[in-house]
């Protein structure tokens, strides 16, 4: 071999080395940077220029199977996180038996504060203790009403920060893809980039779960498990119009609320069988579209039995057909018809509340009372708290055909979201775990420390090889020189 031919396979041993050692810094900088892929260099053996080595390329580790299993879990912790979050808020709206303040225990109040008033109807105080339970329950379901539109409102508004987010997030990755097909044309490192954009990626896949196909030059188009096209060459655009307030009866199906579109056209977002499943966008839609409208209807069937226990026909002879009961909706007669929303709506008569002209007496002697009968007289008040023992099945809810007293179905319905709760939950701590173990992969599949100081130490002794062949070559040219 000629000096001229050993000097340059020295310099481009010494520029492998140099490349070399340059990737397994990075490696080893970011050896617990979140996204960061593990790399390493791809040389290639010059045998047609008489020896020596060159840079290929940088080439980036990954195993895209690992990678689509984190996005899928990622994305089922997601959704679980803001469906478990809407089911404990449910639960702490009605509360728990040992509560208080709880939905049960002011029922229990008002079973009592009938009793007692029953037992001794001359006393005006717990006459007033009846109207003021009545009322503590009316607001505890009104209060509960609201909590649950409060959780559709929230969640409205957060698929329009999530759309927005997404929408965002699509167009980089196609001006990262761009820019990616751009350098592998030329022949330039993009790992960098390529990590960006698969961060961004599965940032996506939170919301939506993607299926992520190769294209030409490093490129990648994006379809939703459901087999929605979010981006190939150029990014979906979504749509989605905020309702900045929600009431019981509105609804997607009614009109009333925005669905998605995607380039225009609308999709379906059924949490289960739409083409964006599986992700926080599903979940939201399920919180606004379906669980919080199922927990509306549980606590309108509650609000419905108490209103129809109190008016039924033979209840207070002093009151004609259709006259108020001790609750009504807003004022007016329970109707079955208009039950949706009725738990937020019920109020007690003021006939009984003394704060709007009526008086406590006549709930001893009738509500439809034009004056004060004998003050013994226990009758009414003992078949009130007879219609509140009373087991009867409620017509609206889930719990037709369950034959319960008032506290039996309130217990049915507590005992209902809190079963809700514990398997949100659930669904969540398997979520977590999974998500969790499927990062935990991706971490194994990344970068090793240890393995990277064994390569840096070989490549400080090629690299130092390399300098002695220089040095070598050197000599012999400044011996070669000298005599001359």
């Amino acid at each position: 071999m000629s000096l001229s031919g050993a000097l340059s396979n020295a310099i481009s041993g010494l520029t492998a080395a140099s490349r070399s050692a340059g990737v397994v810094s990075s490696n080893l900088a970011n050896v617990m940077t979140e996204g960061y892929a593990r790399r390493d260099v791809e040389l290639e053996a010059q045998i047609a220029r008489g020896g020596g080595v060159s840079v290929v390329s940088t080439v980036r580790f990954r195993d895209p199977m690992i990678l689509s299993e984190m996005r899928t879990a990622t994305a089922d912790r997601s959704a679980s996180a803001s469906l478990a979050g809407f089911y404990s808020k449910v639960e702490q709206l009605v509360g728990t038996p040992d509560d208080a303040s709880s939905l049960t225990a002011k029922m229990a109040d008002l079973e009592a504060s009938l009793l007692s008033a029953a037992s001794r109807p001359d006393l005006s105080g717990r006459l007033d203790q009846v109207v003021r339970d009545a009322q503590t329950v009316a607001q505890v379901l009104a209060t509960a009403s609201q909590g649950v539109q409060d959780a559709r409102v929230a969640a409205d508004r957060n698929i329009a920060a999530g759309v927005n987010e997404l929408d965002a997030k699509l167009v980089q990755v196609q001006e990262l893809s761009v820019q990616i097909a751009g350098g592998s044309v030329a022949k330039r490192d993009v790992s960098s980039l390529i990590d960006i954009r698969e961060k961004l990626i599965s940032e996506i896949a939170e919301w939506i779960p993607v299926k992520e196909m190769r294209r030409p030059n490093q490129g990648v188009a994006l379809y939703s498990t459901g087999g929605v096209l979010l981006l190939d060459g150029s990014a979906a655009q979504l749509s989605f119009a905020n309702a900045h307030t929600i009431v019981p009866h509105m609804t997607e199906q009614g009109g009333h609320l925005s669905g998605i579109a995607i380039n225009g056209v609308d999709v379906s977002v059924d949490p289960q069988q739409g083409p964006l499943r599986g992700g926080k966008l599903a979940a939201l839609f399920e919180i606004r579209d379906q669980a919080s409208v199922a927990a509306q209807s549980e606590l309108d069937a509650i609000a419905r039995d108490l209103g129809e226990r109190f008016q039924a026909a033979g209840l207070d002879a002093t009151r004609a057909t259709g006259d108020l009961g001790l609750f009504t909706d807003g004022g007016a007669f329970v109707d079955p018809a208009n039950e949706v929303g009725l738990a937020g709506r019920l109020t007690v008569n003021v006939a009984v509340d003394s704060a709007q002209g009526g008086t406590s007496w006549r709930l001893r002697d009738g509500l439809g009372a034009a004056a004060p009968g004998p003050v013994g007289n226990a009758e009414l008040l003992q078949e009130m708290s007879d219609v509140l023992s009373a087991r009867r099945s409620p017509l609206s809810g889930g719990y037709a055909g369950q034959e319960n007293s008032a506290s039996g179905l309130v217990g049915l319905l507590t005992s209902k979201f809190g079963a809700e709760r514990l398997g949100a939950e659930q669904d969540l701590t398997f979520a977590a775990t999974r998500a969790t173990e499927a990062e935990m992969f991706l971490m194994e599949d990344g970068v090793d420390s240890d393995q990277e100081m064994q390569k840096l130490m070989l490549i400080e002794q090629a690299y130092a090889a390399n300098a002695r062949v220089l040095q070598t070559v050197d000599d012999m040219m400044n011996a070669l020189m000298g005599a001359i």
